[in-house]
């Protein structure tokens, strides 16, 4: 009878798994419906603009080079040179799939159902089963994730690539040819870096991963008397981080070289250029601009996030003040995993810090590792006895009760989709081939969005590389000589004035989309080009002229 209730119970545990695992597959799936549907609207995230430029920004050459046989337009933004990895997957799948912003928004999706899969192989080995089910339950129905992981944009290939390197990092002393598998991490790295150039602010969590897997085993084979296995294991760590700097230095240095080799180094250091956001004058500007980032946290969960700030404190506490009585923390302190989560979310906090410009899109890489955070302590907490115990389980309890809550926000989301930008971006586009004026060439800080979505070929008016050919907007203008210009809501003075050296401008449409209340109605404008080019004298091309019939407010 006792074998037969025990069988019982393991059966009922299968069960149980079986249906949780389809519950955790059945929320993934959500994220692959409907991909031409917005960015939800009327979330707190709304204020991110990624949603109307970055999906075409970073994919430009991709979608360039298969709709107008060039990858790279002079004067205009030209990422690719600088973060290549995306466009070039981009450039790859359009040749199966035509160019069209599905297709580029189900390789983000690709990427996210790998970083489940990368999670999982990540906790699996260090904790119960149960542990990493509860983190891929926080994952998938997390509705910022699920906002952001349906965008066609570089955070969820640069997790997938990050989750890689820490799979391999973990698992480098138990490999048979470590040293080499650390020269792939390195590569790795590399199209870390090639993918988005804030990676660089991840390498503290790469190194801890891998320096603190080595210095576990070589622990272990101190407590077993064998001083010299221990060495050996410290020996090959060091070599292991110089295989794969040495790597990383030889591929990423390769690509830099070809970058410069092709005169495309100028627009590697725009991109960083243009990411450089200006700094308050005070001395003490760095703490308001951390707390800024690190209060920003709540973008990604009101609950789960304050749980894992509390949970790694506590960890953090317990394993300084009472050491030895708190085995469970010391043991989180040194494991590779914990520890590269942390150092992961502080690392991009710490970036976004020194960019003292947060936006929510970069809270999508934090949000996994702090979840993984969640999860490895709650489980940890659940296997101590005692009071730790019943912490452990509040622990449980308070994710489990996010993830419903999150749930029902997530299938609000997915079952309500809408389509304003897309529709927008059509409507856009017939009234231009329906009106003809000129060259059929649009100029918009959403240009390369909408070119993705209806194939209108564009240019952008708020990044123009300065070049002695194209020094300003205007002679990027006057070189291409555009027919028609797109704004949202309202007019930047200096981009009118930019438009004023050659065009006056006549508002023709309005096409509402998405609900940003300052950038929610999108407007388009024949640009009618000028017999001589004005001069600037002054502001004097800063407002409205009489030529022009202009009705949306100029600030």
């Amino acid at each position: 009878m006792p074998n037969v209730a025990k069988e019982s119970s393991r059966s009922a545990t299968r069960w149980m798994y079986a249906v949780w695992v389809v519950v955790i597959g059945g929320f993934a799936v959500l994220h692959a419906m409907n991909l031409a549907a917005d960015f939800p609207n009327h979330t707190p995230w709304h204020i991110d603009w990624a949603k109307y430029t970055d999906e075409g920004w970073y994919g430009n050459a991709a979608v360039r080079a298969h709709l107008f046989g060039q990858w790279y337009v002079p004067g205009d933004f030209n990422p690719a040179p600088a973060v290549p990895v995306w466009p070039f997957l981009e450039w790859v799948l359009f040749f199966f799939t035509g160019v069209n912003v599905e297709a580029a928004r189900g390789l983000a999706i690709a990427f996210f159902f790998a970083n489940l899969v990368l999670c999982y192989a990540l906790l699996r080995p260090r904790a119960p089963k149960w542990v990493a089910l509860l983190a891929l339950t926080l994952l998938v129905t997390s509705p910022f994730l699920y906002c952001f992981s349906r965008l066609a944009i570089l955070e969820p290939m640069l997790t997938t690539l990050m989750l890689a390197v820490l799979n391999l990092s973990v698992r480098l002393p138990r490999m048979r040819h470590p040293v080499a598998v650390a020269a792939g991490i390195g590569v790795l790295f590399t199209l870390m870096m090639l993918t988005k150039t804030t990676a660089i602010f991840l390498l503290p969590a790469i190194g801890w991963a891998m320096f603190a897997a080595f210095w576990g085993r070589g622990e272990a084979s101190a407590n077993s008397s064998r001083s010299s296995l221990r060495a050996w294991f410290h020996q090959r760590a060091v070599q292991c981080a110089a295989s794969a700097g040495i790597a990383f230095a030889v591929t990423f240095g390769g690509w830099m070289a070809l970058v410069t080799a092709c005169g495309y180094l100028g627009d590697w250091k725009y991109l960083l250029f243009i990411n450089k956001y200006v700094k308050p004058t005070e001395f003490y500007w760095p703490l308001l601009s951390f707390w800024w980032s690190f209060h920003a946290t709540i973008w990604v969960d009101r609950i789960l996030i304050p749980l894992s700030g509390l949970l790694m404190a506590a960890v953090l506490v317990a394993a300084a003040v009472f050491r030895r009585r708190a085995g469970w923390a010391s043991e989180l302190v040194v494991d590779p995993v914990f520890g590269a989560c942390v150092l992961a979310a502080g690392g991009y906090i710490l970036f976004m810090t020194y960019q003292n410009h947060p936006q929510p899109r970069y809270f999508a890489l934090v949000a996994v590792f702090c979840f993984l955070i969640v999860a490895m302590t709650a489980g940890k907490l659940s296997e101590e006895p005692g009071f730790r115990r019943v912490f452990g389980y509040g622990a449980v309890a308070l994710a489990a009760t996010a993830s419903v809550v999150n749930g029902v926000w997530t299938i609000n989301f997915a079952s309500h989709p809408e389509y304003t930008f897309v529709n927008a971006a059509r409507a856009l586009t017939n009234y231009i081939d329906q009106h003809p004026n000129g060259n059929r060439l649009l100029v918009s800080i959403s240009g390369d969005e909408i070119t993705l979505v209806t194939h209108v070929q564009s240019l952008c008016d708020d990044f123009s590389m300065r070049t002695p050919q194209f020094p300003d907007l205007g002679a990027k203008l006057a070189h291409y000589q555009p027919g028609w210009w797109a704004t949202w809501n309202d007019i930047d003075p200096g981009t009118l004035e930019d438009l004023h050296t050659h065009y006056s401008l006549e508002q023709v449409a309005e096409f509402k989309a998405f609900d940003d209340p300052e950038r929610n109605v999108l407007v388009l404008f024949k640009l009618h080009p000028l017999p001589q080019p004005r001069v600037i004298d002054g502001n004097n091309l800063q407002q409205p002229l009489p030529d022009d019939k202009i009705d949306i407010m100029v600030e």
